[in-house]
């Protein structure tokens, strides 16, 4: 045997041309780079992980909101708070009443310049995204990340989505819901829909919502007539409705409206010309003390009080519209006569002084501020106009405006207020730098110091044949006294109550050629129960027999007084309660004459009424019609004709009452007012109470009546000249030029049983006396029918000797 070591080698196989060679184990990657790499895939594999994680979360908190996202399927037919208008009978608005103002305008009716402005700053992709503009998203985290202008990325439906189901709070879950929410707008609507629904919701300041209302409070101006600028001025509200506002940032306002311009050109929705000449254009901005806007507060407050108590606070949500029977030319004719009566008698009145005074410092800028400071706390008050004195001489006094402008005050215009310029008046009182004060601009467009008014006074004109109010005014101004002296203020009518006694005494049997002796009068203790009574006239004057027709024409108290004992106060009072007046605020005594009960100012106008009508008792209203923002009538109110009201006084009674009150303005004490209107259709009483406290004057024309009040609140004497004739008129005759414009002139017809002889009239059955007092001493006393008035009797002929002695003594 041979060893193994002697063996042979086993031949190897040979390797065939081709065939790759057995492969080498791997070699091992040396430790210091084998671990990065595995911890890098650990990274790798949790961030997958995470994002499968957040994906699942976002998935499950999708899945979970989902079915708790609000249903929105109401916002097919969208229906926001709109507040309460008032209308006139024309149709202008006289006052809204709400929490938010908001004019719901559909899509088709908003300006395309407005849509343009609104979708060049906010979403100008709004028609090609799904709701959510992912390149918008997309841009706006590459400008914050790039410290840019920091760009947002909600589009017009989320920014839906947010104002109407969501809270301002900025947390994920919100987030969440908003593009939900989104999805689901975008999924029910259209896009005009979700359109129209931004326009008319969102918030824009000073209390509008919707760009219909903004265009109304910052431009006085209805949507559809805005420009393109204002349109970019408007566009720039939703971002910061305080921060853009154009009334109290002007200057920010201002360049966000150059930059949304800009954005309008760059989309291609206005050419380069047109953002040029909007750029360039000025913006009249609406002011709060707007002259255009009619003054109607009064009514406008009486109105939402009527229809608070049918509709409850529904009323300032459901965009009822509320349209009035006041004619807006005869209700701005009312508000300025009343103002100028008020202001005419304060000028008569001592200066006061100034309202303030303010340190004012002499640096420019610094000075501008404390006058902007000032005047704040002062506003205007209509043209009654507030200043701060910068410079005051004896001839001279400069003062300056808020918006900067400075008047030069001379001559005329310092008479009011020459009190104040002397050198010994008092402190409180003397016209210095920094005084706050107010002017008025006199018709040669000068400035002239006055203060405003501390009397009070009241005008309301009624439709005679329907009673529909045609214009109102409350008092002075709303703002400062929102008592409405018409409906509200309680005075003595004075001598414009005689015509109610006087009418009493024609039935019975009184004829205006009575004669009544205008001859003093005095009542004891015994007669009175009290003090003893003297009653004099106005002028002091006693003037002896004169026919009562003269007798009442120039108010003499003594002959109203003697028809007043003949007719009996108890007579007397049942008397005037035809005309709409409360006997228990006429106690039945012989002052019952001279106007010393308590009446309204709308209680004198629904009674003269009765005269200016031929004896019909009508109600005075106001709402006509009510209906929803869509046109749909709520309720509606026509008046009956005439001849189907209640009838106060027979036709005759009326007819010889406009005779008699027809000569006052004639010949009276209101003969001023024919004189200056040049018609003899004019009918009215004057009235001044006891040490002149109130000024009335009380008339019609057959188509309107009207009555002025004058007076302060807290009764005191307005002068020792101051009487009804010299204040209350001038106000009456002023609201008539306006109203009788185009009236034809008006006669009423003579109705039967009157008979004229020698110029005057009489009731038939009296014509045979020969116009002597027709009703014995027996009758005097007696009580009248309760149903409608009739004739007494005439007296027999020994009756007759005793009641010329009445009327003689």
């Amino acid at each position: 045997m041979t060893s193994s070591t002697d063996q042979e080698p086993v031949a190897q196989p040979e390797k065939k041309p081709g065939k790759k060679p057995d492969r080498q184990p791997a070699r091992r990657l040396p430790p210091w780079l084998r671990l990065p790499l595995l911890a890098l895939a650990w990274l790798l594999g949790l961030a997958v992980a995470g994002v499968l994680g957040v994906v699942l979360a976002v998935a499950l908190g999708l899945a979970v909101a989902y079915p708790n996202l609000p249903d929105i399927s109401e916002l097919a037919d969208y229906k926001p708070k709109l507040p309460m208008r008032v209308y006139s009978v024309e149709g202008a608005l006289l006052g809204e009443f709400g929490e938010e103002r908001r004019n719901l305008t559909p899509i088709e009716d908003i300006p395309k310049v407005m849509t343009d402005a609104v979708l060049a700053i906010e979403d100008a992709r709004f028609f090609e995204h799904g709701g959510v503009d992912y390149k918008g998203v997309l841009r706006a985290a590459l400008a914050n990340l790039g410290r840019v202008k920091s760009q947002g990325a909600s589009t017009i439906t989320m920014q839906v989505a947010r104002n109407v189901y969501l809270s301002s709070e900025k947390t994920f879950t919100r987030k969440i819901y908003e593009i939900l929410l989104t999805f689901k707008l975008e999924h029910l609507l259209s896009k005009n829909q979700i359109l129209e629904i931004y326009m008319n919701q969102i918030y824009l300041g000073n209390r509008a919502y919707g760009f219909a209302a903004a265009a109304e409070t910052y431009f006085g101006k209805p949507l559809k007539s805005i420009t393109i600028a204002e349109a970019a001025m408007l566009a720039g509200l939703p971002k910061a409705p305080s921060a853009y506002n154009p009334i109290s940032n002007p200057k920010r306002a201002r360049s966000r409206q150059l930059y949304i311009i800009e954005r309008m050109y760059d989309n291609g929705f206005i050419s380069a010309a047109e953002a040029a000449e909007a750029k360039r254009e000025p913006i009249r901005l609406r002011s709060p003390g707007d002259s255009t806007r009619i003054h109607a507060e009064y009514v406008a407050e009486m109105a939402r009080q009527l229809i608070f108590a049918q509709y409850g606070n529904e009323a300032y949500t459901r965009g009822l519209n509320v349209y009035t029977t006041l004619n807006a030319g005869e209700q701005e004719a009312a508000y300025r006569a009343l103002r100028q009566g008020i202001m005419d008698y304060e000028r008569r009145q001592h200066y006061r002084g100034p309202e303030r005074f303010v340190e004012l410092p002499r640096s420019a800028a610094e000075l501008e501020d404390a006058i902007d400071d000032a005047l704040a706390a002062h506003p205007d008050n209509g043209d009654v106009r507030a200043a701060v004195v910068l410079e005051a001489g004896p001839k001279k006094i400069v003062a300056a405006r808020a918006d900067g402008e400075k008047l030069e005050i001379t001559g005329e215009g310092l008479k009011p207020a020459q009190s104040g310029l002397s050198d010994k008046a008092p402190p409180n009182i003397r016209l210095r730098r920094g005084a706050v004060i107010r002017v008025v601009q006199t018709p040669k467009k000068t400035w002239e110091i006055t203060q405003l008014p501390e009397v009070e006074g009241a005008f309301v004109a009624i439709d005679p044949r329907s009673g529909a109010i045609r214009a109102l005014v409350g008092g002075f101004d709303f703002d400062k006294n929102k008592f409405n002296h018409v409906t509200q203020a309680w005075r003595q009518p004075g001598s414009a109550f005689k015509p109610f006694i006087y009418s009493a005494a024609l039935e019975k049997g009184f004829t205006p050629a009575t004669v009544i002796n205008d001859a003093p009068l005095f009542f004891g203790s015994g007669v009175t129960g009290g003090q003893p009574w003297e009653p004099k006239n106005y002028d002091g004057k006693y003037d002896g027999p004169m026919t009562m027709r003269s007798g009442l024409a120039r108010s003499k108290n003594l002959v109203s007084i003697r028809v007043l004992q003949a007719v009996g106060p108890k007579t007397a009072q049942q008397w005037v309660t035809r005309f709409g007046f409360d006997a228990d605020k006429h106690p039945a005594y012989l002052t019952m004459a001279l106007g010393a009960g308590s009446v309204t100012p709308m209680q004198m106008a629904t009674a003269y009424s009765v005269f200016a009508n031929g004896g019909w008792r009508v109600n005075p209203y106001l709402i006509t019609r009510v209906s929803d923002h869509k046109g749909r009538v709520l309720s509606n109110f026509q008046p009956p004709p005439l001849e189907h009201n209640p009838r106060a006084i027979d036709a005759r009674n009326a007819f010889i009452m406009d005779s008699l009150l027809q000569e006052i303005t004639r010949s009276g004490t209101a003969a001023r007012a024919q004189a200056t209107l040049k018609r003899p259709d004019l009918y009215g009483k004057t009235g001044t109470t006891n040490d002149s406290v109130d000024a009335w004057f009380a008339g019609f024309q057959p188509s309107i009546a009207a009555v002025t009040w004058i007076g302060y609140d807290t009764p005191r004497n307005l002068g020792s000249r101051e009487t009804g004739g010299g204040l209350s008129l001038p106000v009456w005759i002023n609201f008539m030029d306006k109203a009788l414009k185009g009236v034809p002139v008006t006669e009423p017809p003579v109705p039967e049983g009157v008979t004229n002889i020698g110029g005057e009239w009489y009731y038939n059955e009296y014509a045979r006396s020969g116009g002597v007092a027709s009703v014995g001493l027996e009758s005097a006393s007696s009580e009248p029918d309760a149903g409608a008035p009739a004739p007494v009797a005439p007296p027999a002929p020994e009756e007759r000797s005793r009641i010329l002695d009445l009327f003689r003594n």
